[in-house]
């Protein structure tokens, strides 16, 4: 497995496929041993800020110290983040189109159920269904046993950042095209999750195509966000990346970030101690993850290294923060460094370049049948009088 950076000048459609998805899982890899805590633990914990791959929090103990036991978090293990990353990019190979919640159905579901694969933080083979997290094995629940139409099985599931985590194949698919992303993440995630969890996945697959645009920068990714999102989401991402566009290191940008997001968010301060109300559905709150994700991509100026360090010591939810944040840097060109990739593939025991090539031709594939089905739509519509 060779890394491949991207070379000076305009990032090819491969390169950012490639850094977005390497970059997710890089960033995922990085944020999973200090997930949960806050920057002052992670800080106390490290002897200062983290600037690359560590080990577990609690060292050689990992197996039974709690609240993190059975898992290896750290050493450079990819978490349930890039596990669904990669099984919606089996989907997308299976079916090579547009995806749906059916799609969800008829393809993730069963891989997640029937499929045994190596999940690093066990540190063996087995069904992915045995390590994702309760708000994902919402899926086979309430689709395999309880037979719920897929568009609305996501509805009663706890709202979460669990559909937005692995939403950037939509994005990639969608290259260049942030309207058609937020659409089909949106059907795709309604299979999982409703209100703002759902939102969010339509808003983060969106931020990638936008991403992928000739030129993009943060700001033309924000304000594309911005353009799509809806309610709170909209509204949080908009106060965290005002605050976000005052700094330029992401050490002072820390404890802003939060401020800014804490009103939107229904997790509360003790990110291991949820409040009464959070996780339930809302017009007026937002998950935290994608906010300061785009934040850390404002305070970066889009440098990968910056965007995804910063997610990492920000802490609470933050391998799923940096796993969006890489993705983001990553489609917009910013090489992932070549030694936390060639680390975090060595350890997970993944190949995470090949989900970049699959996914890079199924992209190919979708574009061609779009523009197939666009030709075909304005021949037709121009028979019965179009213009």
């Amino acid at each position: 497995m060779t890394a491949r950076i991207p070379h000076p000048g305009p990032a090819t459609l491969e390169e950012r496929v490639t850094g977005a998805l390497v970059g997710a899982a890089v960033g995922d890899a990085l944020g999973g041993p200090v997930e949960g805590y806050s920057p002052e633990q992670i800080l106390e914990r490290h002897g200062g800020r983290i600037h690359g791959v560590v080990g577990p929090w609690n060292g050689d103990d990992w197996r039974t110290a709690r609240p993190l036991a059975p898992y290896h978090k750290g050493d450079g293990h990819v978490t349930d983040d890039t596990l669904m990353t990669h099984a919606l990019v089996r989907v997308y190979a299976a079916v090579r189109d547009h995806l749906d919640a059916y799609a969800v159905a008829e393809h993730l579901v069963p891989d997640l159920m029937t499929h045994p694969r190596w999940i690093p933080e066990l540190e063996a083979e087995a069904l992915p269904l045995q390590r994702i997290f309760l708000a994902e094995k919402w899926l086979v629940a309430r689709i395999h046993y309880g037979h719920v139409d897929p568009r609305e099985a996501g509805t009663g599931n706890i709202v979460n950042c669990g559909a937005a985590m692995y939403m950037a194949p939509v994005g990639l698919v969608n290259a260049a095209h942030p309207a058609g992303a937020y659409a089909e993440a949106l059907d795709v995630a309604g299979a999982h999750q409703s209100s703002y969890g759902r939102e969010a996945a339509g808003v983060f697959a969106a931020a990638v195509a936008a991403a992928c645009v000739p030129g993009a920068t943060p700001d033309s990714v924000v304000t594309a966000c911005l353009s799509l999102a809806k309610d709170g989401t909209r509204a949080a991402i908009e106060a965290v990346c005002e605050v976000a566009a005052r700094h330029s290191d992401f050490e002072s940008a820390l404890t802003p970030l939060r401020e800014a997001v804490a009103p939107y968010d229904t997790v509360g301060p003790d990110y291991r101690a949820p409040s009464l109300g959070a996780r339930r559905p809302s017009r007026l709150h937002a998950i935290e993850e994608l906010p300061v994700a785009l934040g850390m991509l404002l305070v970066s100026g889009g440098d990968f290294r910056h965007a995804v360090l910063g997610s990492v010591n920000y802490g609470r939810d933050c391998d799923s923060i940096a796993t969006m944040a890489g993705a983001l840097a990553g489609a917009l060109g910013s090489p992932v460094p070549e030694e936390w990739a060639k680390r975090v593939a060595e350890a997970s025991r993944l190949d995470l370049w090949e989900p970049a090539a699959t996914l890079t031709a199924v992209a190919r594939e979708v574009f061609g049948r779009d523009l197939a089905r666009r030709r075909e739509h304005e021949r037709t519509f121009g028979a019965i009088g179009g213009p």
